[in-house]
């Protein structure tokens, strides 16, 4: 895996070997003050990443925050203070960017299987753009239009053939629920066209998702260029909006390596210099929607360890947190053969790697493990684990009501200040909701 003392050298800071975040708040602090397990995000990482991902653009590129990748709200208020935009994937996802003070016109909604609901509220409020990811979604829009009065802008989610593939996990080429298949296109143009409440906006193109490899993220922007310049030949005008998506990866595993960025920027600078004199992109605006690449480094996830055991000749730390709250680290959420996310003691890190151990968690099932087979400093009971890697599909993608435990607060550092900005959840909450 990708050396845990490396990423906090990287991105942290350590005193005698206790996890720092930020400007000096130490985690001893920060734990002493919310408890374990939780969430920490360093706001000095996501201004980082955010500024990595300015540089490497060209200039004419705008940025739209993906809200799955973490919803938290201070989040999603710290990249609208940087001028992002939005992307939703749900009506919730859309009333918690609108908690966050986003306007209705710079939030973008992909994803399939959009219900009435979910599209009446959000043309009723202005949304600034709906991607479509079906045949019947184009009528759907169109009718719940003419009802309310309003105009859609829509663009096309498109699914691309394979040549432009790449990531740990594919979207396009193949047979799947997202957009439109690139063969159906020009159908689909046809009928957004014909319907007077819909006007075309563009095309989103999405192929996958955690990519490493500079070359393949250049050769699926070359492949939405192609994409678009045919759909102009069409319509006759050029795209308002051409969104290349997000799929920017973050190293988790194995011998994984940052995406080179400096690369990448030579890349997209060649290929956007061939048509920035191009009528075709005339008034084109470019844009990516990325999540994991600038929240995902950003984040730890700390427990405490509340026992440790010998079974059989294997040693196991038992924390106090789990899958339940990190899905993700368990390896239960997209991962074929499990790996271990990056883990330490955060309260040893200038002690040397004596031992060989799983982490567990507090759940009754075999696959509650947070790290398989680690090495770690000689581990005792109150010592910190921590998960690096976190700030991207940690809390937000993780079954937290699994056997009724109390949900992770989450803490922001930000200008010297540890701030708790999601609580931790309470009993009463389980069972808030019954009738």
């Amino acid at each position: 895996m990708p050396e845990a003392h490396a990423l906090i050298s990287r991105h942290f800071q350590a005193d005698s070997g206790v996890l720092v975040f930020g400007e000096q708040v130490s985690l001893d602090a920060i734990v002493a003050k919310y408890g374990t397990p939780l969430f920490i995000y360093d706001a000095r990482v996501l201004d980082r990443k955010y500024a990595s991902l300015r540089q490497t653009l060209p200039s004419n590129f705008s940025i739209s925050y993906s809200v799955k990748a973490n919803p938290s709200q201070a989040i999603l208020k710290h990249f609208l203070e940087k001028g992002c935009g939005l992307e939703i994937a749900s009506s919730g996802e859309f009333l918690q960017a609108l908690q966050a003070g986003c306007a209705p016109e710079s939030i973008l909604f992909a994803g399939p299987g959009k219900t009435e609901a979910e599209l009446e509220l959000v043309l009723a409020k202005g949304i600034g753009e709906i991607h479509i990811e079906s045949a019947l979604e184009v009528e759907r829009i169109a009718m719940i239009s003419q009802r309310l009065g309003v105009m859609a802008n829509v663009a096309i989610r498109v699914n691309p053939t394979g040549e432009a593939l790449g990531g740990a996990m594919r979207m396009g080429g193949q047979s799947t629920p997202f957009g439109i298949d690139e063969e159906e296109l020009e159908a689909i143009v046809d009928r957004i066209c014909s319907h007077p409440a819909l006007t075309f906006r563009g095309l989103h193109l999405f192929s996958g998702t955690q990519i490493l490899d500079y070359v393949v993220l250049v050769s699926q922007y070359r492949k939405g260029v192609d994409i678009a310049r045919r759909i102009v030949k069409k319509t006759g005008n050029p795209l308002h909006t051409l969104d290349f998506g997000g799929g920017w990866g973050i190293p988790y595993f194995g011998k994984e390596e940052e995406l080179d960025t400096q690369q990448l920027t030579v890349g997209l600078d060649e290929l956007f210099s061939e048509i920035r004199d191009d009528p075709d992109f005339t008034g084109t605006q470019f844009m990516v929607e990325p999540g994991r690449y600038l929240v995902g480094e950003a984040g730890v996830y700390v427990s405490q360890i509340i026992d440790i055991k010998v079974s059989r000749g294997k040693k196991f730390l038992i924390v106090d947190g789990g899958m339940h709250q990190h899905l993700a680290a368990s390896g239960n959420f997209g991962q074929v053969i499990k790996k271990n996310f990056p883990v330490c003691l955060v309260n040893k890190l200038d002690e040397p790697m004596e031992e060989t151990v799983d982490v567990v968690g507090p759940l009754c099932t075999p696959l509650d493990v947070l790290a398989r087979g680690i090495q770690l400093p000689v581990a005792t009971v109150g010592d910190f684990v921590g998960v690096l890697q976190s700030g991207a599909y940690g809390r937000t993608a993780s079954p937290l009501h699994f056997l009724s435990h109390r949900s992770p607060p989450e803490v922001l550092v930000k200008e010297g200040e540890a701030k708790l900005v999601r609580r931790r959840g309470t009993y009463e909450d389980l069972t808030s909701d019954c009738v």
